[in-house]
């Protein structure tokens, strides 16, 4: 029952995301319905694949792919009949951020719930870290790049690392605080995090040349 609450929260919000950005593009229905499954079920497709699981969740049980369309055409309509203002861009701003994160707290946990499921004696951080990463960004890389433009995990924000840290804080806790509790503190810790980062605007280190010193103004000598 956890499993699939995190999963159709993360799949609603997740397409939200997607079918923004595929009106923040001009893309016609279509266009935007296909970014909004590929964020919803993009990454779980991948993380299926990789744990042997074949075909995918999302097409032996259709839910989540109806649940991406369904929300798509009706971000769509909403979107065709609401006047659009400065305010109204900062509004659609917030829901993107709110929805982006939502989805990327809610398929950490079912992604690390998969791995730790999965999981054999040695593979007790290792994989279900990583799915979890790769359930909660996949989605996101393969919309960003059907939409040509560079993946928002590989330049900005703390994304990834948020991810990341709310992962192994359920791996922490899951042999001792069992697997609702663990996963409300994944949850809620990459909503944190990602949340504060927002906020704040925490940057992931970027690593730049040293810039040579600027010696001060020095009169050139008059040539004999």
């Amino acid at each position: 029952m956890t499993w699939i609450l995190f999963d159709w929260l993360g799949t609603f919000a997740f397409a939200v995301s997607g079918a923004m950005v595929g009106l923040s593009r001009r893309m016609d229905i279509f266009g935007i319905v296909v970014l909004a499954i590929l964020t919803a079920v993009g990454g779980g497709m991948v993380r299926d694949v990789l744990v042997g699981i074949t075909p995918p969740v999302a097409l032996s049980n259709p839910t989540d792919l109806m649940l991406s369309v369904a929300t798509a055409v009706l971000v769509s309509v909403i979107y065709a009949y609401f006047r659009i203002n400065r305010g109204s861009k900062q509004i659609a701003g917030f829901l993107y951020h709110a929805c982006d994160t939502i989805g990327l707290a809610s398929f950490t946990v079912t992604g690390a719930l998969v791995g730790l499921r999965q999981g054999g004696p040695g593979s007790a951080f290792v994989l279900p870290v990583m799915l979890a990463c790769i359930t909660a960004v996949g989605g996101g890389m393969l919309r960003d790049l059907m939409a040509q433009r560079m993946p928002v995990v590989l330049r900005m924000d703390v994304y990834a690392v948020a991810s990341l840290f709310g992962a192994f804080l359920m791996c922490l806790s899951w042999p001792t605080l069992g697997t609702a509790v663990s996963s409300w503190i994944g949850f809620l810790s990459v909503l944190v995090l990602r949340g504060l980062a927002l906020h704040y605007g925490w940057q992931v280190y970027h690593p730049h040349p040293r810039r040579r010193a600027v010696r001060p103004f020095q009169r050139r000598k008059k040539q004999p």
